[in-house]
């Protein structure tokens, strides 16, 4: 992996975790990251489960939304956990 690459990770989980907050509350740069790059795997392992595939146009933006409803559960989880 490249550093093109894992910039882009970063930033895809940043965006992913702030779209979370915006649902569900919250804030930070690190909880933003944090809870992006976890709900990046979430979303995806549920996508993947379920047989959806997102087409909205761009690679980046289906990762970002995957990603991001990935962080709304992880972050739902988490405050029933909590």
């Amino acid at each position: 992996m490249d550093a093109k690459s894992i910039l882009i990770w970063i930033a895809i989980g940043i965006i992913a975790g702030w779209l979370a907050s915006v649902i569900t509350g919250g804030g930070g740069l690190i909880r933003y990251l944090l809870t992006g790059l976890l709900g990046a795997f979430v979303g995806g392992f549920i996508f993947k489960l379920a047989g959806i595939e997102l087409n909205l146009g761009n690679a980046y933006v289906n990762e970002i939304v995957v990603a991001a409803i990935g962080a709304v559960v992880v972050v739902l989880i988490a405050r029933v956990l909590a």
